[in-house]
């Protein structure tokens, strides 16, 4: 989906996701049912998710770890999209440079690195190596519970 002008004024005005609809469509000069309309459809297209976020510094017992990971193989993306799926992972990126893919993963004391790399990463075939970044200080990074 395509990104116009007003999909990105709705979306830059949701970055308060309390807002109401009827704000943002009169600093539009929009109807009320187009604003709706709009962010339904984002949403459905899965351009849009208006979820709280949280300073994962203020969570007590969760911490974050950044991964990287070199695969065995080529086939980023679907190895991406399996990534995506294990428990803990927050996102996962294609990227250049040494490794091939970078995870954001939330770890707790109910689940740790270690069950997070025999549970979770064994499943999946063709990973040459990983490299954990523990994050001990974050600014600006706000992240989705998820456990």
């Amino acid at each position: 989906m395509k990104l116009d002008e007003i999909n990105l004024a709705i979306i830059n005005h949701l970055r308060d996701g309390r807002i109401p609809f009827k704000r943002i469509a009169d600093s539009l000069a929009i109807s009320e049912g187009t604003v709706r309309a709009r962010v339904k459809k984002l949403r459905n297209e899965g351009v849009l998710d208006i979820t709280a976020l949280v300073d994962p510094d203020a969570v007590p017992d969760k911490n974050i770890v950044l991964i990287g990971v070199r695969l065995q193989d080529m086939n980023l993306v679907k190895k991406g999209e399996e990534f995506s799926k294990l428990r803990g992972v927050i996102s996962v990126c294609v990227v250049t440079g040494r490794f091939d893919l970078i995870l954001t993963v939330m770890l707790s004391t109910d689940f740790t690195m270690l069950e997070f790399y025999t549970e979770e990463v064994a499943k999946l075939e063709n990973v040459r190596s990983v490299e954990t970044f523990v994050v001990y200080k974050s600014f600006n990074l706000k992240v989705p519970m998820t456990l």
